[in-house]
């Protein structure tokens, strides 16, 4: 996919049946589309991705009905060619952040990152990411020399993605795209600047405030593709001097482009001073206010002229420059080849054992040149050579870690020793007594303010006590806890009323005994509410 096809039919110059012929019907003109016929064509071409976009978003996986994507679209290119000059374009995240508002004022209650990503996905769109050239296309009829109806290609772009100087990538409105802005294509820029200056004057004399900016920032368009072809010729010979007509196109370019900014820097500080006066006479604040952003427009459009006029000055310098160094470079030894072309899409029509040979090939020219496994005389020579390098005995020294701090602990060592006054405890003869985990914990509220979160911690731990640990580590006595069925009636925590108890530990096996009214004897443990086995 070379990118996306848009389909444009034409109604004009008259019914074309098969094979190209034309059929005159009555009351039909027969004449073949002119090129101004083309050129809305193209023109109307151009605005498809923005209806695209529009027809799209209700495919997407996420919901983004509410949102009018070819408003954006026209958002995003206004965004781009305001913010690119000579060397740079727009910012990819700069553009995506100066949509945000305009975004969120569709859809005020989604949230942010929503946004974004709906300025992202339209940005994206309008640079056609997916596709090989990144680019748009649309079939058109027209007549050949012999008045046969026959079908073109135009190919173009909105958004271009570029590589700038210190190796960002950037974005830039193509002259379809500013086209698009002003709604007009394959104009002169110098007629059409000039219809717009002229334009842009009535309206402030007229006092047509909101109008005149509208003509302000169409004027301020085509002084950016004014500058833009300036750039396309600069660029081209950075690449070949021979492409670029030095002799007569370029110089001539570089005149009308004085000139035209010689005339811009009149009608614009004559405009100016007639928006100050319409300013200061104005009494509603809604029209100062539209003359003060009129005034923003006309001083950026002054400060384009201000690049534009410093990038004609260096265009002669830039040429001779480039003279020299293509001059004095030499040719390429060999020809270039199209990996693309010549290489990639012939091997895909191929079989694949017919495009093993071919690719093996590439890839083996492609990956470098390999580390060879015997060194050269002269790297063993330099290697023998070298000195070995002083060592201390000792080694280096050992830096000093950062140790970080540990982290406080939750219950201290009076709580610790606190939990084991409320728990049960081992008697002098073994036996204990059995203790409630609803008396434990009333008890504990006495006591402390974290202690009854111990306690229950310590009770929860007991269920399922693990003898062998205990057995392996010494341990004369563990802390079990049953659950007999009675219900925990606690005010902070719920569950189970454990029945808690000490059993003494010894090397073959536990001493726990029955408990009977709180004592510890047999091989089962009872309650209150009845009898457990341990």
């Amino acid at each position: 996919m070379t990118g996306s096809v848009y389909p444009v039919t034409t109604g004009a110059g008259g019914v074309v049946g098969r094979a190209g012929r034309r059929t005159t019907v009555v009351g039909v003109s027969t004449i073949s589309p002119d090129e101004g016929v083309a050129r809305r064509l193209k023109a109307l071409a151009c605005t498809a991705p923005l209806h695209d976009l529009d027809a799209r978003k209700g495919r997407l996986e996420w919901d983004a009905v509410g949102y009018q994507m070819a408003e954006i679209g026209l958002q995003a290119i206004d965004q781009v060619t305001l913010a690119m000059d000579f060397d740079h374009g727009a910012d990819h995240g700069e553009v995506v952040r100066r949509l945000l508002p305009f975004v969120g004022a569709q859809v005020p209650h989604a949230p942010r990152e929503e946004h974004a990503r709906v300025a992202q996905w339209v940005i994206d769109n309008l640079v056609n990411v997916g596709s090989i050239d990144r680019g748009f296309a649309v079939e058109y009829g027209g007549s050949d020399a012999e008045g046969n109806y026959v079908r073109r290609r135009f190919d173009f772009k909105l958004l271009v993605e570029v590589a700038a100087p210190d190796g960002g990538v950037y974005l830039r409105a193509s002259d379809e795209a500013i086209n698009v802005l002003v709604g007009a294509l394959d104009t002169d820029v110098e007629s059409a600047q000039e219809a717009a200056e002229t334009k842009l004057e009535t309206l402030i004399v007229r006092g047509r405030l909101g109008d005149a900016r509208l003509a302000a920032e169409q004027a301020r368009y085509r002084t950016v593709q004014y500058a833009e072809s300036l750039r396309r010729k600069l660029e081209a010979t950075r690449r070949d001097v021979r492409s670029v007509d030095w002799l007569d196109a370029v110089p001539a370019l570089l005149n009308e482009a004085l000139t035209h900014i010689e005339a811009r820097y009149r009608a614009e500080t004559m405009i100016k001073a007639n928006i100050a006066d319409a300013r200061d006479e104005a009494t509603e604040p809604g029209r100062r206010r539209q003359a003060a952003e009129l005034v923003e427009v006309v001083d950026d459009c002054i400060q384009r002229h201000t690049q534009l006029q410093a990038r004609l000055q260096e265009a002669g310098a830039a040429f001779r420059a480039e003279q020299d160094r293509q001059q004095f470079s030499g040719r390429p030894q060999r020809p270039s080849v199209d990996v693309f072309g010549q290489l990639l899409r012939p091997s895909l029509g191929l079989t694949v054992s017919a495009a093993h040979d071919p690719v093996a090939a590439f890839f083996t020219a492609g990956t470098g040149v390999s580390n060879p496994v015997v060194p050269s005389l002269g790297g063993l020579v330099e290697t023998l050579l070298t000195p070995p390098t002083d060592r201390d005995p000792f080694g280096s020294e050992v830096p000093e870690p950062e140790l970080a701090p540990q982290p406080a602990e939750r219950f201290g060592a009076d709580t610790w020793a606190a939990t084991d006054d409320v728990l049960p405890r081992a008697g002098r003869d073994g036996d204990t007594a059995s203790v409630r985990l609803s008396d434990a914990l009333a008890r504990a509220r006495t006591a402390g303010e974290d202690l009854p979160q111990l306690v229950a911690l310590r009770a929860v731990h007991a269920v399922g006590t693990a003898i062998g640990t205990a057995r392996t580590q010494g341990d004369p006595s563990v802390l079990i806890a049953v659950d007999d069925g009675t219900v925990l009636a606690d005010p902070e925590f719920g569950g189970a009323d454990l029945l808690l108890a000490v059993a003494g530990v010894t090397a073959g096996r536990v001493t726990a005994g029955r408990v009977t009214a709180g004592r510890v004897t047999g091989g089962r443990v009872t309650g209150d509410r009845g009898t457990s086995e341990e």
